[in-house]
């Protein structure tokens, strides 16, 4: 059990397409046509931006699609190096100036530069209609290399390093999601299905030692399937630190989110971290369903006692990273919200590839068309 364990960490990147067969349904019929699914994609989108910037005193901004390499602004992901950037040289002229660029995979420290770029004060932030490519996911039933967010991120107060505020956020998140299903639903009335129970309308927000207390021999996702069936929709507080039975819940990287600040649970109980992760039971699939990684952002201090527990203290070398300990960029709380997760929770259906136009391997392709999943092209 501890080697499965271990294996469970680092998240996305390893599975079979024996398994995938299993896990896709196979009685399944999309409630919406083609046509109808993407007229739904898009006023959930337009309801999502405006929620999330009503809500958080965000405003949307343009994102890059590219960075420089050696900026440290590009996302690993997770801290064990095992999802790299795509990344390409550029000429220009003739190579006389070059530039080293990357893909990037997530724009999660790139943002918190921008509040200062824009000058967001506290209570102020920024959404991005973010793509990215990942190309070291294995590509599944809700994991493909092409990844849409709404990344966005808000500038806060030293005062709102806290799990109170951070589980505030998290509430006005949910408010919209919960909102946008009743909109889309209005729309297409036929979404409104018994075999596929709507979304719950609060979270249960838990600690990941809490979890492990109730499920101590199981590993992280089947922990995450366990919990889901009791609280179909769940937040997952602490995810970064390394846990009782000697592992963390998940992997994260040692400079976004803040995993180290020690907490107290409900109850009483020493914690750590200020961040998590929003997760739903997804009745199409019957498998956990991830919608959104959030946190506070590490400042000066616990940056450095992450870089220090990962074995990472050169990052200190880079510009973003030199930036958050020297003061020049905001305090923070920011996250990634899926996109095409989203709408496969709100429109009830299997795949992500139903969503969102990517690349699929033939094997993924066939077993979709002989399970009647309409996969985009």
């Amino acid at each position: 059990m501890l080697v499965d364990k271990k294996a469970d960490l680092a998240g996305p990147g390893i599975g079979t397409y024996e398994e995938i067969e299993r896990v896709l349904p196979d009685d399944y019929r999309s409630l919406l046509t083609p046509r109808e699914t993407q007229r739904a994609v898009m006023a959930a989108k337009e309801f999502i931006e405006d929620g999330l910037c009503r809500e958080l005193g965000l405003m949307m901004v343009t994102v890059p699609l590219i960075v420089e390499a050696d900026s440290g602004v590009n996302d690993y992901l997770d801290r064990d190096g095992s999802r790299t950037p795509i990344q390409f040289h550029i000429s220009n002229d003739r190579n006389l100036h070059p530039v080293e660029a990357q893909v990037v995979q997530a724009a999660t420290k790139w943002k918190r530069l921008a509040l200062q770029q824009f000058g967001m004060a506290p209570g102020e932030g920024l959404c991005t209609d973010m793509r990215a490519v990942r190309k070291d996911y294995f590509l599944d039933h809700d994991h493909s290399a092409y990844v849409d967010q709404w990344d966005w991120e808000r500038t806060i107060t030293v005062e709102n390093r806290s799990l109170s505020f951070l589980t505030d956020v998290v509430q006005r998140i949910w408010k919209v999601i919960k909102g946008a299903e009743r909109h889309v639903q209005h729309l297409f009335p036929k979404l409104r299905d018994p075999r596929y129970p709507d979304l719950p309308d609060e979270l249960t927000f838990l600690h990941a030692e809490e979890i492990l207390d109730m499920f101590p021999d199981l590993p992280r996702k089947q922990r995450e399937t366990a919990i889901l069936q009791r609280y179909p929709g769940v937040f997952i507080y602490g995810i970064g630190w390394t846990l009782a039975d000697g592992y963390p819940h998940e992997m994260r990287a040692p400079d976004y989110d803040d995993w180290v600040t020690e907490t107290t649970s409900a109850g009483g109980k020493p914690m750590h971290g200020l961040n998590g992760d929003i997760l739903v039971w997804n009745p199409v699939t019957k498998r956990r369903h991830e919608l959104s990684s959030m946190g506070i952002r590490v400042n000066a201090e616990t940056l450095r006692q992450q870089l220090e527990i990962t074995g990472q203290l050169d990052f200190l070398k880079y510009p973003y990273h030199r930036a958050i300990v020297s003061g020049d960029v905001p305090l923070s709380v920011g996250g990634g919200i899926g996109q095409s997760r989203t709408y496969m929770a709100l429109l009830k259906k299997a795949h992500i590839g139903e969503v969102s136009v990517t690349v699929w391997p033939k094997i993924l392709k066939e077993i979709c068309a002989r399970k009647n999943i309409f996969v985009l092209e």
